[in-house]
């Protein structure tokens, strides 16, 4: 793959294919395309391309036009799929076209692979995914599961990355994904510079089970978001879930179940989330020693960062922040 930084513009092919999306197809042109460097030089090139270079019909009462056919594939260091309207309908890799499954062989083997929403099942269809881990919209699990056994669906998350391949959730979903891809590659600042540039959050809270039903439990004054809030201005403490029972003036039974309908975690695993960002947040705007890191995020000890920080992103502290430091 190209090296991501100031020395050379990342290369963002979008494969545009009929039946495509609008709102999931706009997300690579305008969140990469918003990511500067602190000279504001773009550090994302992002070019969209069709199978044959033609107009692509979209779920919309309007086709588009692009300038590029699927050659363009074998120049990206990273290539995006937005989801079409009939992804769901492919039921294996005979039911893959042939035009398709050839501008997917056009891809470098080092180039970096991004699914949103429906793209899952082109990408299984694929065998792109294989042996790895995915994320597809929550309402089509049970179908790609039947279809795909061999990928090992995560149903309640907004995304996956497994290196190469990441794949997102349903529409908005894509967001987050293309976020933490810019968070990935340049740090947090940059990322969620992006996300107040394009007024979205920087990273949201829990996975895609909150979608379900529902955002929120009807009666939202008995929810548990006043109880987040406190315990936001709180990681350096140590937290437990009597703690944040107790604050919402609830059991820890009752407090745990809306808590995981809201966010989608357990409280456990969204403290550790929080703590985790504010680890990163640290380690990249500040000089403060690993030790005192860990003990303002709540890690207490270097030893329990080091193994959230390498659970979550898959590195120790001070390569995250020899890799991010602003």
């Amino acid at each position: 793959m190209q090296p991501v930084g100031q020395a050379a513009v990342h290369r963002v092919v979008v494969l545009a294919l009929g039946g495509v999306i609008p709102f999931e197809l706009s997300l690579a042109a305008r969140l990469f395309g918003t990511a500067t460097d602190p000279d504001g030089r773009p550090l994302y090139e992002v070019v969209t391309c069709s199978l044959d270079g033609g107009p692509v019909r979209t779920t919309a009462d309007f086709s588009i036009t692009v300038e590029r056919d699927a050659s363009a594939l074998a120049e990206a260091d990273t290539v995006v799929i937005p989801p079409a309207e009939d992804f769901a309908e492919i039921t294996g890799r005979d039911a893959l076209p042939d035009q398709v499954a050839g501008a997917l062989a056009r891809l470098r083997p080092d180039a970096r692979i991004v699914g949103i929403c429906l793209a899952t099942f082109l990408l299984a269809a694929a065998g792109l995914l294989d042996g790895r881990a995915a994320a597809t919209h929550w309402c089509h699990s049970d179908r790609f599961r039947g279809l795909y056994p061999q990928v090992e669906l995560a149903p309640d998350v907004l995304f996956v990355d497994t290196g190469r391949v990441l794949t997102s959730a349903g529409a908005a979903a894509g967001i987050d994904l293309i976020l933490h891809v810019i968070r990935k590659d340049h740090g947090s600042a940059v990322a969620n510079q992006v996300a107040r540039r394009c007024v979205v959050p920087p990273q949201r809270e829990g996975g895609q089970a909150q979608y379900v039903e529902r955002l929120v439990p009807q009666n939202s004054e008995n929810g548990t978001s006043a109880t987040r809030a406190w315990a936001l201005d709180r990681l350096h403490e140590p937290l437990q879930l009597a703690d944040l029972a107790r604050h919402a003036e609830m059991s820890r039974r009752t407090f745990t179940r809306r808590f995981r309908a809201e966010v989608g975690l357990s409280p456990g695993q969204w403290l550790s989330q929080q703590r985790v960002d504010l680890a990163r947040q640290l380690l990249e705007s500040s000089d403060l020693p690993v030790s005192r890191v860990a003990e303002r995020a709540g890690f207490g000890t270097d030893a329990a960062l080091r193994q959230n920080l390498h659970a979550a992103i898959g590195v120790s502290p001070g390569a995250y922040r020899r890799t991010f430091r602003a």
